[in-house]
């Protein structure tokens, strides 16, 4: 049986990955996406990095592939994406998936939302629809 840990390990030996403290000026570079992947609950309670794209994870494989019929027009740029969740582990995962379907410039934060609320990172509210 291959646990989670093993594979969130896996993961990160395949894809680029650092701690929020090395990652809180993204927000303010042209060609990045910070993707949020946490549960619309987390959002609601803990907030989200202003800017980012929230992409549940449950939804992540078919809003990335484009020929889904949810397909994102987001995921079919070019621009670099840094995917997040509290505490790096869905992210870990995510990004590895990702990069298995064809995005090329993509990486994760680490430690998780958690860690960039640490870090001082900035933490707005999540948006209205």
């Amino acid at each position: 049986m291959k646990r989670i840990k093993d594979m969130v390990a896996e993961a990160n030996t395949m894809v680029e990955h650092a701690p929020a403290t090395k990652l809180l000026d993204l927000p303010n570079q042209n060609g990045v996406t910070l993707v949020d992947l946490r549960d619309p609950r987390e959002l609601e309670r803990d907030g989200m990095i202003p800017g980012a794209f929230h992409c549940p994870r449950g939804m992540l494989e078919f809003w990335i592939d484009p020929e889904s019929p949810y397909a994102k027009p987001v995921f079919q740029t070019a621009n670099r994406f840094v995917f997040y969740c509290a505490s790096g582990w869905r992210s870990a995962l995510s990004a590895k998936t990702a990069q298995d379907m064809g995005l090329e410039n993509v990486s994760h934060i680490e430690d998780g939302f958690a860690g960039w609320k640490k870090a001082g990172g900035a933490v707005g509210d999540k948006p209205q629809k």
